[in-house]
C-alpha cells in the first residue's frame, strides 16, 4: 500500500533503521538479507531526498533530518500497532496475545510471580516476556516497545497514564553469624561496615542508593556490586557485609536463607511501586484486562508497616 508516494510497509523499516542505526542489525530485526536492507535504504533516502544514516569513524550517524523522524515515525507505529491489536471484547480463556513486561528481579519475585501464576488459570494462551530494568525502560515505553513497566514512582514517564501498585520500606540483611547479630545495628556500625549494593543497567542505581547519597555525607564502603537482586543476600552469608533491600525482599531471603533481619538505623521514604503504559494503549481491552489483574494482584499483598 502507498500513501504519499512512499510504500507503507518501508515505514516499519525505517522506524527500525532508526532505532539500530545499523544496517546488518536493521536486517536481522527485518528478517531479510544485509543486501536487501541496503535496498530499503536506498529506498528511503531518495524518497527523503537525505541520507539519513552517514559513516562516522566506525560508527552510522542519524542527519538532522532523521534525528526529526525518530519520535514522529514511532508515534506513527504504535499507533498502527494500538489500532490493529484492539478488539471490541477480551475473552481472557480464549485470547492468544503476547505481553512483554519490564520489571525488576525484586518486583518479578514478589509480585509477578502471583501474576503470571493467578494469569496462568484464566488465559493459559497468553504468552509473557519479562524484561529487567534498565537505563533506558522509560524510553522503552514511550516508544511503544513494551507493553507495561512496573518501576518506583519517581522514574516513570509524565506523559503516560500510571497508577501505584504498592508500597514497600527497606530493611538490613545480614548473616546469621555477624557480630551486630549480638551486638546490635546502630548507625555507626552501618556507616563503619562493607556493604553489598544493587546497581541496574550501566550505572543505574536503584531507588535507595540515590537516597542515601543525596542524604548523608558518609560514603558507605560498597565492596560488592551486583546486578540482581537475588544474589544480594548471598553475597553476604559469610561475611560481615550488610545489604540494604526491599522489606519485601528480604523477608522472603529470611524464609529460606541464614541471615538476619534489622531495621534500618535512619528514617527513609517509602519505596512506591508504580504501573505505567502507553498512552495509546489506554482503551485496549487486553491491555486493560492484564492491568487489572497486576492491580488486584498488588492488592493482596500484605502491608509492610513503618
Amino acid at each position: 500500500m502507498r500513501y504519499q508516494r512512499i510504500d507503507l510497509n518501508l515505514l516499519v523499516a525505517l522506524d527500525i533503521l532508526l532505532a539500530e542505526r545499523n544496517v546488518t542489525r536493521a536486517a536481522e530485526r527485518l528478517h531479510i538479507t544485509q543486501s536487501a536492507a541496503s535496498g530499503v535504504l536506498s529506498r528511503l533516502r531518495d524518497y527523503f531526498e537525505d541520507p539519513l544514516l552517514v559513516q562516522v569513524g566506525r560508527d552510522m550517524r542519524l542527519t538532522p533530518l532523521a534525528e526529526s523522524l525518530v519520535d514522529q515515525v514511532r508515534d506513527i507505529i504504535v499507533r498502527i500497532d494500538s489500532t490493529m491489536a484492539a478488539r471490541p471484547e477480551f475473552d481472557p480463556g480464549e485470547a492468544q496475545r503476547h505481553f512483554v513486561i519490564i520489571a525488576s528481579d525484586y518486583v518479578s519475585r514478589v509480585l509477578m510471580a502471583d501474576v503470571l501464576q493467578r494469569i496462568s488459570a484464566l488465559a493459559p494462551a497468553i504468552t509473557f516476556e519479562l524484561r529487567p530494568t534498565s537505563p533506558l525502560m522509560v524510553r522503552d515505553i514511550e516508544q511503544g516497545r513494551v507493553d507495561l513497566l512496573i518501576t518506583p514512582a519517581h522514574l516513570v514517564s509524565a506523559d503516560h497514564p500510571s497508577t501505584p501498585l504498592f508500597d514497600d520500606t527497606y530493611t538490613v540483611v545480614a548473616w546469621d553469624q555477624n557480630p551486630i547479630c549480638k551486638k546490635g545495628l546502630t548507625l555507626d556500625t552501618y556507616h563503619a561496615a562493607g556493604h553489598v549494593a544493587y546497581r541496574y543497567g550501566r550505572g543505574g542505581n536503584p531507588w535507595f542508593e540515590q537516597w542515601y547519597a543525596n542524604q548523608h555525607a558518609e560514603t558507605r564502603r560498597v565492596e560488592v556490586i551486583t546486578h540482581d537482586f537475588n544474589l544480594i543476600s548471598r553475597f553476604v552469608i559469610g561475611t560481615n557485609r550488610l545489604a540494604t533491600v526491599q522489606t519485601r525482599l528480604a523477608t522472603q531471603f529470611e524464609e529460606s536463607m541464614p541471615v538476619r533481619l534489622f531495621p534500618l538505623p535512619m528514617n527513609t521514604p517509602r519505596l512506591v511501586e508504580v504501573l505505567q503504559w502507553h498512552k495509546y494503549r489506554e482503551t485496549d481491552p487486553g491491555c486493560m484486562w492484564l492491568r487489572e489483574q497486576i492491580i488486584e494482584t498488588a492488592r493482596q499483598l500484605p502491608v509492610i508497616s513503618d
